[in-house]
């Protein structure tokens, strides 16, 4: 399945894998010869935690491997931004408290609800896709059943912290 992610998020994500397979390969390499030389490895509570970072850092190599493989690079500001789309901002109406909210649809890797980032892959991003404005959305959330109304659909700049 493809994954879509904004440049930033595709960045993002090759540093880390650049920075896990140069540098914490080699630093983790070092952790486990220097706990070696320490003796009995059965007891070897250092050799036991170095040889564990690594295994963490091998599983997130191909973590990230397979997600940048599958990776297609969307830029929200080249799409027109009538329906809700890719990187769509969205203010929405919580229907049962006239709550207004805002989200924009991001990749998975970008992901932060807390701060209006909400994956593509979200139930909530999931209900609005395709929506216009004035389209009422009902969408099952950890909280329970939410309706919202679409309020405004609009292209921001996105701005990650």
């Amino acid at each position: 399945m493809k994954e879509p992610m904004t440049k930033y998020g595709y960045e993002k994500l090759s540093k880390e894998l650049e920075y896990l397979k140069t540098k914490a390969r080699a630093e983790v390499a070092k952790e486990i010869d220097a706990a070696r030389e320490l003796g009995d490895l059965k007891e070897n509570a250092e050799y036991h935690a170095a040889k564990e970072k690594q295994s963490h850092i091998e599983r997130r190599i191909a973590e990230l491997s397979d997600i940048l493989s599958r990776a297609v690079v969307v830029d929200p500001k080249a799409h027109a931004h009538n329906r809700v789309a890719f990187g769509s901002t969205v203010y929405l109406i919580d229907m049962d408290t006239d709550e207004k909210v805002k989200y924009t649809i991001v990749g998975a890797p970008e992901a932060n609800p807390s701060e209006g980032f909400i994956s593509y892959h979200s139930p909530l991003a999931k209900a609005l896709i395709g929506k216009e404005v004035g389209d009422e959305v009902e969408v099952n959330l950890p909280g329970g059943e939410k309706v919202y109304e679409i309020d405004k659909i609009c292209y921001e700049d996105i701005c990650f912290t």
